[in-house]
């Protein structure tokens, strides 16, 4: 049996799909956060082991035994990680070997290990019409990144952000979150000074409910609360679930409010918001177009290629059509757009592709 493995590790969970050597799904299964910029390698190893072996045990005969690292003939001929947090050659050098005994597959065409946007690169070999791809990644966090097929392979040719929620993440869930209480606080800190009250704002409303504050200013202390210790449960009749998060997703986890009160309510501060946090990404994206930026032959030309999103927010059509809009009124209008809600899918079938061809 030849089974091909691909594992989208992110922050929120590891999705883990198994192909056949035609290409067709024959299992998924799913683990917890791997972004390897937050665990160790052994952690990181432990969370993508369980996920591969409950796969594992869902694609083989129920006969089988399954072990990580296999024990008799392995099942698997391939497997592609894209892996959030893989940003350099020593991060991914740390997991590479432990990643090629778990599996028992050595190093290279055999077993791909990369950034997770790498993923969203495959749409270049499903379309003949695009020689480039441009990857754009924004849930919790952001990254874009810009592809070309190279001598049959898929090569980077650039990236902008992925640097992490401390000095980044532009136009990811934190991203909104950060900018929602900065505008916010500055609202106020305007009022303070006019003495003309704040608008009426189901956002700012909401806001203080998910902090428990009676006033903009006392959003701070909960903001700056330190971190829970590890362990730690929430008790199981406590309202204001906020303050007891960790500090990046007290601010990440307010995105959900900021899309609703924006696209389902038009409030015009969550607008404002998004528009200027989609603002950054266009940014991004626009430098792998050449933008601000000296003539390269690594430059893309959006005409000739496709852009693939992947990641909770860009996948929220409202705000994908912000980031577009902005980049054609800029002159970027791609050849195709794909939103891509599975990456460990696309790169599964992907994967077992190239090994047919």
């Amino acid at each position: 049996m030849s089974l091909f493995l691909c594992v989208d590790c992110g922050g929120t969970k590891t999705a883990v799909v198994i192909c056949d050597a035609a290409g067709a799904i024959v299992s998924r299964a799913s683990g917890g956060p791997s972004n390897i910029a937050y665990l160790t390698p052994e952690s990181f190893v432990l969370t993508v082991k369980a996920a591969v072996a409950a796969a594992l045990k869902i694609a083989l005969p129920p006969s089988t035994n399954v072990s990580l690292p296999p024990v008799e003939e392995n099942p698997l001929r391939a497997a592609w990680f894209g892996i959030s947090g893989a940003d350099s050659p020593g991060a991914i050098a740390r997991i590479a070997s432990p990643l090629s005994e778990l599996l028992g597959l050595p190093l290279g065409p055999k077993l791909v290990i990369a950034n997770d946007t790498h993923l969203l690169a495959a749409p270049i070999r499903m379309y003949p019409d695009v020689t480039h791809a441009v990857a754009v990644i924004a849930g919790t966090g952001s990254i874009t990144v810009g592809f070309g097929e190279i001598g049959g392979k898929i090569e980077e040719l650039g990236r902008v952000g992925g640097w992490g929620w401390v000095l980044g993440d532009e136009g990811g869930g934190y991203d909104v979150g950060r900018e929602t209480l900065r505008q916010i606080l500055l609202a106020n800190d305007k009022a303070s000074i006019t003495g003309v009250p704040l608008p009426q704002s189901i956002l700012i409303d909401r806001v203080l409910e998910r902090f428990g504050a009676e006033t903009i200013l006392d959003i701070l202390t909960g903001v700056y609360l330190p971190d829970p210790l590890p362990g730690y449960t929430i008790p199981v009749d406590e309202a204001n679930e906020n303050r007891h998060m960790n500090r990046e997703k007290r601010l990440s986890s307010l995105s959900p409010v900021v899309f609703e009160a924006a696209f389902k309510h038009g409030d015009p501060l969550a607008l404002d918001i998004l528009k200027a946090t989609s603002g950054y990404l266009v940014a991004q994206i626009a430098m792998l177009l050449g933008d601000e930026v000296a003539s390269s032959t690594r430059v893309i030309k959006a005409s000739q290629s496709v852009i693939s999103f992947g990641g909770s927010l860009v996948g929220i059509e409202a705000y994908r059509r912000l980031i577009l809009d902005e980049l054609a009124q800029r002159g970027h209008i791609f050849k195709r757009t794909i939103v891509i809600d599975d990456a460990a899918a696309i790169g599964g079938t992907a994967l077992a592709a190239a090994f047919r061809a």
